[in-house]
């Protein structure tokens, strides 16, 4: 049998021979999801299916063009879909075609013609025609809400209107701000403050730790501190410890009247500023995470796994404790998880950074392929109500990169804190050399085809 008589049979069957109708039945399924449209095309409405066709063919083409980015230029890649627009874009293309699928598959199973087909192939036709219709629709239709969630999340966090910034002296900074505003507190402070600066070529990374009872931070001339707080930020209050800076930023708006206007606030910036003090380092983003929204984070995951070395009481300080967290390996929930992180109950600050450092860690160990393809929806919406940044969307895609080569090196790790630095009369000249130091060594570091790998202890 030629193509053209094949083509034919398939378009002008004999209806009365059932073993026919069997065999045309198959072909249009198995056309029909190898190539949506070839099915309208050969038996049906041909207009349609060119539709379905050329749609497919797009796709696919598209779907080529991201894999060959992906390996040759995958900040490229991230940059062009790793906004908004670019998420949307890609949304609506994974709807539109499952709803395009939908149409072909349903109109293939009609242009079977199943009631010509006798027995058993009948249903068999017809199971297989409608799982091949719905499966790949749902696929797509999952993807969609995966990329809705992301969008959701990209626009929540990330600043769209802010443009690229170039890295300073060669290294992008970042502060990270855990924002603890519990019931027994009023407002927020900034409960953990930790600053990450990565080389922007190797990816080469240093976290110092900033204790967050440090006090007379200093204030650079240009800062809006600087003129109420021109010897530093000390007085005989506890609120003049480090972490006070966010309540006495929110408490002074006027000091920084675009800080909402650049998708920061009043307290974040005075922080930042108070830290740039310390660290002597140009802060270029930060992060906040609101330490409550991080329950819904581990909830999200199912529990975090940790190994809790000393018994944490659940307890606001100086009140009666309300429950314990037990010695062992075991899975907390998000409640749980807070109060471990976060509990100073008979505990120092320094073994509280411990502890969150620990989390920290028990946290990128729970964000794997398996957790994210399951979980993937919670944990954006998650991820959505529990961080702030003012990082522009514009870099999502070069910083992702630049992430990648962060993962696969050790990271240096400075913590300021006794008996390197006395938290309540800090030599900040010292603390300046010290994170000079620790950013020489985090700069050793080097991947392994490049040579050595530096000590990663300051």
């Amino acid at each position: 049998m030629t193509l053209l008589q094949a083509a034919t049979s398939i378009r002008d069957p004999d209806a009365r021979r059932p073993e026919v109708m069997e065999r045309r039945g198959w072909w249009l399924v198995l056309l029909g999801f190898v190539l949506p449209g070839s099915a309208q095309v050969l038996a049906g409405n041909r207009r349609l299916g060119r539709i379905g066709i050329v749609a497919t063919l797009a796709l696919v083409a598209l779907l080529a063009l991201g894999a060959i980015l992906w390996f040759a230029w995958r900040s490229a890649l991230l940059t062009l879909i790793g906004n908004s627009i670019g998420l949307l874009v890609v949304e609506a293309l994974l709807i539109a075609y499952a709803v395009l699928w939908l149409v072909l598959g349903f109109d293939t199973l009609r242009l079977a013609r199943l009631r010509k087909v006798h027995g058993g192939a009948r249903a068999a036709i017809a199971a297989v025609a409608v799982l091949a219709t719905v499966a790949p629709a749902a696929l797509a239709g999952y993807g969609a809400s995966v990329v809705d969630a992301t969008r959701g999340l990209v626009g929540t966090v990330f600043d769209f209107a802010r443009p690229s910034v170039a890295p300073i002296d060669g290294r992008y900074t970042f502060l990270l701000l855990g924002g603890d505003a519990g019931d027994d507190r009023v407002g927020l402070r900034a409960d953990s403050m930790t600053v990450v600066t990565v080389n922007a070529e190797t990816g080469a990374a240093a976290m110092i730790g900033v204790p967050r009872n440090l006090r007379n931070v200093p204030f650079s001339e240009g800062s809006p501190m600087w003129g109420p707080w021109p010897d530093g930020f000390d007085c005989t209050s506890s609120d003049c410890l480090l972490n006070g800076t966010y309540t006495y930023g929110e408490a002074h708006p006027e000091l920084y009247p675009d800080a909402a206007a650049q998708g920061s606030s009043p307290g974040i910036e005075a922080t930042r500023d108070a830290v740039e003090g310390v660290t002597g380092l140009e802060l270029q983003f930060f992060v906040l995470v609101d330490m409550h929204g991080f329950e819904d984070l581990v909830d999200a995951l199912g529990g975090l796994r940790l190994d809790v070395t000393e018994r944490v009481p659940i307890a606001i300080e100086g009140e009666p404790v309300r429950d314990w967290i037990e010695v062992g390996e075991q899975t907390l929930d998000g409640h749980d998880t807070l109060w471990y992180a976060r509990s100073r109950a008979g505990s120092s600050d320094y073994a509280r950074m411990e502890r969150q450092r620990q989390v920290q860690e028990a946290l990128i160990r729970e964000f794997t392929p398996q957790t994210l393809l399951t979980k993937y929806t919670e944990l954006a919406g998650a991820g959505r109500d529990m961080v702030q940044s003012d990082i522009p969307q514009a870099m999502i895609g070069s910083l992702s990169e630049l992430a990648l080569k962060t993962r696969d090196l050790p990271i240096t790790n400075l913590e300021l804190v006794p008996p390197q630095v006395n938290t309540g009369d800090p030599d900040f000249e010292a603390i300046h050399a010290m994170v000079r130091d620790a950013l020489a060594q985090a700069d050793a570091v080097v991947p392994a085809t490049e040579g050595p790998v530096g000590s990663t202890e300051p």
